[in-house]
């Protein structure tokens, strides 16, 4: 891939499109969190389907596994971490939840702003064969696929 020289502050405004708002398909992850509350969060409207609180939880954790690997890490996520159970569903802890969520993608943004262009194209870590570009721009495909499915809860949620 050729690599031009702004590709690093697209990368970084799609992660901040992504998840704070301004995406051109329609809401954002936190657009979509906003007045929901955390019994709402915890809420399972769609059997068999996780809950928008289980949903924010795995994005936060998958940010976390790409600073991870950022940092030299390439351990692979056991189940128990990739879908962390929820906490008492107070909206303290809702509030930190999302929170979190927003600080690491903040942090990812960052990370990302600093990381050298000249190995998007390499792997972060030996361990997961993925280029940096591709962890970069997956992590960002990966929130507007549970955006999606936090709008469909939150559908579900407001129909019952």
């Amino acid at each position: 891939m050729n690599v031009t020289a702004r590709e690093i502050e697209r990368l970084e405004e799609q992660l901040e499109r992504a998840l704070e708002g301004g995406a051109w398909h329609g809401p954002s992850v936190l657009e979509l969190l906003a007045g929901v509350s955390a019994d709402e969060a915890a809420a399972h409207p769609i059997s068999g389907a996780h809950s928008i609180w289980e949903i924010v939880l795995h994005l936060t954790t998958d940010y976390g596994l790409v600073l991870r690997r950022l940092s030299g890490d390439g351990r692979e996520l056991p189940p128990e971490e990739d879908w962390p159970p929820c906490p008492a569903a107070t909206e303290e802890n809702w509030r930190k939840a999302t929170q979190d969520l927003a600080k690491l993608n903040q942090d990812l943004r960052r990370a990302v702003r600093a990381f050298p262009q000249a190995r998007l194209d390499e792997p972060l870590v030996s361990e997961v064969p993925y280029t940096a570009y591709t962890q970069f721009i997956g992590i960002t495909q990966h929130s507007l696929y549970h955006a999606g499915q936090i709008a469909l809860l939150k559908r579900a949620l407001r129909a019952a």
